[in-house]
């Protein structure tokens, strides 16, 4: 690890953002692959729910990269309940990374206007140069006022340098244009409008000045969002061998579970009971008696990919109204097993 103590200095800093499920992640991943393999680059992310998820994904699926960093904050909105904890976060990830490029990737249902805002402030005014911020947006979404109403989804929008219209193979006729339509009426014919499917985008567009500023006294309601001053990620697991935490803000709930190592999944009934979920989001990685899995599940699809190494299955549903039946049918797809 490069130990100068040399000041970090105008490093440049992408915010990629995006609603629940349009594929943040998978478009973080296919950037890792394609950085400059001379650079060092630093991810910082954010995730709505109390349990982390993120890291573990981007570390087993980039392949555990020597030159890549990556550090999760989770439990919520980056900028109000989580604020501090950013901060901090981000400041140990510059003095262990020194990158040559910084992600920043706020949950789904966070403020990206307030992340902006600290970003810019006069603590990090000098440290980081804030380049071209990239919003993901699903067209179908469109058709769906639960999004077009939501602050969330149109602040992602407004502070966008461009927009990556993903998931274009799900689009019907007509989806690209409502969405050229949608973002010229919020932002003028300025902001580029590039499709793409599977997340897909290209290093380069990350580069140029981020046009987007911020009046610094911005500040949204918190609608009801708990933190927790406990580090869920770090607490020793009960002897039950489970721990579960909850969490609630923006019209969405959040329920996750860690779980002890030596709690292993039937592979074949955690994924069937995965895909008969009605629910906005899931995110997991898994141990299962067929080796360790991630899955993804959106609205769209359930994904699942083999992972290399998997401390503890952790799993995370987001919805509007969680099911007490959960916890459960979860614990129904242990494999019956000895300690």
């Amino acid at each position: 690890m490069n130990s100068s103590t040399k000041p970090l200095q105008r490093i440049p800093t992408n915010i990629i953002t995006g609603f629940l499920g349009v594929g943040k992640t998978t478009a973080i991943l296919s950037l890792l692959k394609h950085k400059p393999s001379n650079e060092r680059w630093a991810v910082l992310v954010n995730e709505f729910g109390e349990i982390g998820i993120d890291g573990d994904l981007l570390d087993n699926l980039n392949g555990k990269s020597d030159d890549v960093f990556i550090t999760e904050v989770p439990g919520g909105c980056m900028c109000c309940t989580a604020g501090l904890p950013m901060q901090v976060a981000l400041n140990q990830l510059l003095k262990q990374a020194q990158p040559h490029r910084l992600l920043i990737e706020p949950t789904g249902l966070g403020h990206p206007k307030e992340v902006l805002q600290t970003l810019s402030s006069a603590h990090y005014q000098d440290v980081l140069s804030i380049q071209n911020n990239v919003t993901l947006v699903d067209a179908t979404k469109l058709h769906d006022s639960r999004y077009t109403s939501h602050d969330t989804f149109n602040q992602q929008i407004d502070i966008a340098d461009i927009i990556l219209g993903n998931k274009q193979d799900l689009y019907q006729a007509g989806d690209k244009s409502l969405l050229q339509d949608y973002v010229k009426a919020r932002k003028g014919q300025q902001t580029p409008v590039i499709f793409t499917e599977q997340g897909l985008i290209e290093p380069v567009l990350l580069n140029g000045d981020s046009k987007t500023a911020w009046p610094h006294d911005a500040h949204h309601e918190h609608h009801e969002h708990q933190s927790h001053t406990l580090d869920t990620n770090s607490v020793a697991i009960p002897a039950s061998g489970m721990l579960m935490v909850e969490n609630k803000g923006e019209g969405y709930q959040a329920i996750g579970w860690r779980f002890a190592p030596d709690k292993v999944f039937n592979r074949d009934t955690l994924y069937t009971w995965l895909s008969g979920l009605q629910v906005e989001r899931v995110k997991a990685v898994m141990l299962t008696e067929q080796g360790a899995f991630s899955y993804n599940f959106t609205a769209d699809t359930l994904t699942e990919l083999p992972l290399e190494e998997v401390a503890e299955s952790r799993l995370e549903i987001i919805a509007t109204q969680t099911d007490g039946n959960w916890q459960a049918q979860l614990m129904a797809c242990l494999v019956t097993h000895s300690s």
